[in-house]
């Protein structure tokens, strides 16, 4: 029979998960609750006895101390009306899960097939009455009709002796599992239903290809001898949908493009990928030589560099963007856990250090109401934190990097990009770490999570634009937890050499893991029954492409196959031989012992057509603003501290563990007070040296607006300017590229296709040309093209975005440099010219103003800039560094000044302009390459002496008294703030967030 407990805290203890939704309820819809108070409930769908249900009640669900519960009768009474929410069939329950262990646990027996614990929560209204309200608050505030279902009782409704009637969730349909065939030998415009009804996202061509391959006779021949005709059966389709999806396959990036600029010059670039992006990093390590300190580029699940003679560093960074959309927590969580196993999963396995983060959304506080589909940005703010808080955290792995984007564009898809560093040993007995390589008759052996429906059509979901027709199975929940005993085990796997290559389970499943393993051996035997699955049900396709978390895939030699599930056993991780690795040319899958995939391996990884793409640049015609400066900067200057995309993110980064590890070194928040914002990250990976690794990213989606040549120039500027800021080794740094677009390929959808299409070109030229200028490998990186919100007539496109994101070396932690004031009488400089370039500024946008003269970088000046810095701090120069971007020196000095604790006093006509500027653009320019730095007295000739010939301008001091004092260019007084006041239009907006 099934079970239901019901478990609450006391009356006399505060709610806080409760009092939280009322503010929620009282913020957005103006509604004053007197009281709301939540109820957790666990639903056994087991035979279990009452003894039993009884201890597990008292015992690990609930707390004596603080809690009550009830088994099988109501535990709310005297409300007004009761939402009660939980996951809809097929999506992953953690918590039920770990609650079933703990029966498991108690009982000393497992549960048996079709078993399971569900959870649900209640949340219990006093003063809410009217039902049409309460179906408002379960849709946008409790739950996500996506994955989550709801029930809406009043009081009078409730069963008086079980309360909620005890239903149990089914996750599976009554059909046997059975694999279909289709007919391929139809029309295009059936062919195209196939792709859309199945959320395959393939093509008109694609879809031809894959018919003329099952047209040829001798393909269908070598079929037949399998049991196989000329109809693919629907894991063959499946399959191949994930593996050519762009999620896996990147067409955009492989496409042939046609690019013609506006001078009418027309170009054929085949591959933006092998052109700008490989073709950069080969350049790049042909200028090092002998230098070069690349180890892996570009085949493997992470980037690989040196770190020294006995360690190297592993770093990924990804995006989650479309889960994120339907499930910001689950989305976001998974996208966090999904990057941990790239990391652990590169070479022969690395052990994770460090996590970073970046987020892009519309504004929490967006008012205007959001068309269907779509989450309130709050809403997906407040997911995404959690979702990544949850899945950094429980792992165990600090959080130590990153920063929130805002612009309205992205309510149509938020941008959720998530990064993990790892380190390995260079040496692995005997061989190098960094490499791998399945060899023929290895055993596919999945270890991790079991799998489930969730995450179905991940890959090809994530290639399309958020649509009313994005399913509920694509969004995945992660469970930290259980992928951590998994890395535990794992490394110990690998240390003891009990396995030849390693991969993740992440887009596409089973399908693309092993399909990508084996290119090695030239196919592979994999037995779909064999899997572990979550509940019974499962269709084989669904077996071969569920997402479903926390697995890996692995190639065990036959001799270490014994020694590896028994380790697994020993440490608690689920480890099954699903088939072996062959040389047979095929990707050949079975279930219950027939045949259900024969493809061939070429076909399969080589066989979707190239696209090609149209591009034509043209110019924006755009004016500079024509508004007088304003008569007083103080109040612009506090305004500006207060904008989303400037102001203090405390509030977030608190959440994050950035001390778990003991390693971090310069911390996410700096300071008298702790409060101050760091440029980046210092981590020290190895307690037993002073060496260390420092990470930074650069991010300007506003400069799109004008010209994304210059927004990515000035992104990679800005990733390499933090990084030195903090001591970061400017000739020993690697760079990963994450570009987010929106759909640049023409269309009936996309009528500007071309001029996104040359969007992208001319991104992909500057990240070349400033790589290469700079002496950065790009090592890996992602692109994810289809972040566009349609529905209807209504569509909402992100703007043109790249994260690029920067890791190096530190030779030694402890001359690492913070970026607040360190005492009076400093002396303030400036490095780096400025120029009257706020197109794009966030000045110019806190007057609804965009602009022309988007920032410009001069590598070649930049970059002495950068080498002399890194010489002036290994000499111990240099007091403090900040850099200047996101509202210019006005905010920098800000931030530098009451993150020390000092005052300054500046002076704007010793700022080396190129041009007459007035005092607001001097003061609020966002000229690229500039660094704020102060000086102790007694190194000024020795500094100065290192910057000789350069632009390095002394523009003040640092004083003893809480203020922020700028003279202009005529020597009048022109800005006098209270660093108190200028520090709390910074930390307010986001504070209570």
């Amino acid at each position: 029979m099934a079970w239901r407990i019901v478990v609450g805290l006391k009356k006399h203890i505060k709610d806080a998960r409760g009092e939280r939704v009322r503010r929620e309820i009282e913020e957005h819809l103006h509604l004053d609750l007197p009281i709301v108070r939540t109820l957790d409930v666990y639903t056994l769908d087991a035979d279990l006895s009452s003894a039993e249900v009884e201890r597990a009640a008292s015992g690990p669900f609930s707390d004596p101390v603080i809690q009550e519960y009830t088994i099988n009768q109501p535990l709310a009474n005297n409300f007004d009306m009761l939402i009660e929410v939980g996951l809809r069939p097929g999506v992953t329950d953690n918590t039920g899960r770990t609650a079933k262990e703990a029966i498991q646990y108690l009982t000393g027996r497992p549960f048996a097939a079709g078993e399971s614990v569900y959870t649900s929560t209640q949340y219990v209204f006093t003063g809410l009455t009217d039902k049409t309200v309460a179906e408002k608050i379960a849709k946008d505030f409790l739950a996500n009709g996506l994955i989550q279902y709801w029930t809406i009782l009043t009081y009078d409704e409730l069963d008086p002796v079980v309360g909620v009637p005890v239903t149990v969730p089914k996750v599976i349909s009554e059909a046997a599992p059975t694999v279909r065939t289709l007919n391929l030998q139809i029309s295009d415009e059936e062919l195209l239903d196939i792709s859309r009804q199945g959320m395959l996202a393939l093509n008109l061509e694609e879809m031809h290809k894959i018919k003329q391959h099952i047209d040829n006779p001798q393909v269908v021949s070598e079929r037949q001898r399998f049991g196989l005709g000329a109809e693919l059966t629907d894991v063959e389709l499946e399959a191949l949908a994930q593996t050519w999806s762009e999620h896996c396959k990147h067409k955009i990036f492989s496409a042939r493009i046609d690019y013609e600029d506006e001078s009418g010059k027309v170009e054929q670039i085949d591959s933006l990928f092998k052109t700008y992006i490989v073709g950069a990093t080969d350049q790049v390590r042909k200028n090092l030589g002998a230098d070069d300190y690349c180890l892996s580029v570009f085949k493997d699940n992470a980037g690989v560099i040196e770190f020294d003679s006995d360690w190297s560093i592993v770093f990924k960074v990804e995006t989650h963007n479309s889960p994120s959309a339907l499930d910001p927590y689950g989305g976001a969580l998974t996208g966090i856990v999904g990057v941990n196993r790239d990391g652990m999963g590169t070479g022969m396995g690395a052990r994770l250090i460090f996590n970073t983060d970046v987020f892009c959304f519309a504004s929490p506080f967006m008012s205007q109401e959001l068309p269907p589909r779509l989450l309130h940005p709050r809403r997906i703010f407040e997911g995404v934190v959690e979702g990544v808080e949850h899945g950094g955290n429980k792992s165990g792995i600090p959080t130590i990097n990153g920063s929130l984007v805002f612009d309205d564009r992205f309510a149509g898809k938020p941008l959720v990009y998530c990064g993990t560093a790892a380190i390995m040993p260079r040496l692995l007995n005997g061989q190098p770490c960094h490499e791998k390589k399945v060899q023929i008759g290895d055993h596919i052996v999945m270890t991790g999570g079991r799998i489930g429906k969730d995450g179905i059509h991940g890959a090809t979901f994530s290639s399309e634009e958020l649509h009313e027709g994005s399913p509920v199975t694509a969004v995945q929940i992660g469970d930290p937890i259980t992928q951590r005993k998994m890395f535990d085990f794992l490394i110990l796997a690998r240390d003891r050499g009990l396995y030849h290559s390693i991969t993740d389970n992440g887009a596409g499943g089973l399908s693309s893991s092993v399909g990508e393993m084996a290119e090695d051996t030239g196919g592979f035997e994999l037995h779909l029954d064999r899997a572990p699955l979550k509940y019974p049900g499962l269709q084989p396709w669904e077996i071969l492409i569920s997402e479903a978390q926390e697995r890996m895939t692995l190639a065990v030699p036959e001799e270490k196959l014994d020694a590896f599930i028994s380790l697994a056993t020993e440490m608690d991780v689920e480890a099954t031989d699903l088939g072996i690795f062959t040389d047979s040319g095929y990707f050949h899958c079975l279930y219950e012992g027939k045949t259900v995939s024969y493809l061939g391996m070429d076909f399969v990884h080589d066989g979707v057509p190239q696209l090609v793409i149209p591009a034509k640049w043209q110019p924006r015609e755009l004016e500079e603003p024509a508004f007088l400066q304003p008569a007083d900067l103080g109040q612009e200057l506090k305004q500006l501290l207060s904008r989303l995309n400037i102001c203090s993110k405390e509030s977030v980064v608190r959440r994050y563990d950035h001390e778990v590890q003991a390693g971090t070194v310069i911390k996410p928040l700096l300071g008298v007070t702790n409060d101050g914002p760091s440029d980046a990250a210092v981590f020290r990976p190895l307690l037993d040296s002073f060496s260390g690794v420092v990470v930074s990213h650069g991010i300007c989606p506003s400069y799109s607006d004008i010209d994304t040549y210059h927004m990515m120039a000035c992104a990679i500027d800005e990733g390499l300017r933090n990084y030195v800021a903090v001591g970061g080794d400017i000739d020993h740094v690697a760079g990963l590229d994450n570009f987010c677009w929106c759909d640049p390929v023409e269309s009936s959808k996309t009528p500007d296709g071309k001029y996104k299409a040359a969007q992208l070109v001319r991104a992909n030229q500057a990240l070349y040309d400033y790589c290469v200028a700079y002496g950065v490998p790009l090592i890996s990186g992602k692109d994810s093209m289809k972040n566009d919100y349609q529905i209807g007539d209504r569509k909402i496109s992100i703007p043109p975005t790249v994260l690029f994101s920067v890791i190096g070396k530190i030779a030694d932690v402890r001359q690492a440099v913070s970026m607040e004031v360190k005492r009076s009488s400093d002396l303030v400089y400036l490095l780096g010219k400025t120029a009257d370039e706020l197109g794009g500024s966030e000045y110019y946008a806190q007057h609804n103003e965009l602009g022309r003269q988007v920032p410009q970088v001069d590598a070649e000046s930049a970059l002495l800039r950068y080498r002399t810095l890194n010489q002036a701090q290994k000499q111990g120069l240099v007091a403090s560094c900040h850099d200047l971007s996101d509202g210019g020196l006005g905010v920098a000095l800000a931030e530098s000044a009451f993150a020390g604790g000092f005052g300054m006093q500046i002076d704007l006509a010793s700022v080396d302009v190129e041009q007459t500027v007035r005092e607001d653009k001097i003061l609020f320019s966002e000229s690229q390459s500039r660094l704020l730095v102060t000086v102790h007295t007694e190194h000024k000739d020795e500094f100065e002496k290192l910057f000789a010939g350069q632009s390095c301008s002394c523009i003040g001091q640092v004083i003893d008294n809480g203020e922020l004092i700028i003279t202009g260019l005529q020597g009048q007084k022109l800005l006098h703030q209270s660093l108190e006041q200028l520090k709390q239009a910074w930390q307010a907006p986001l504070r209570e967030m």
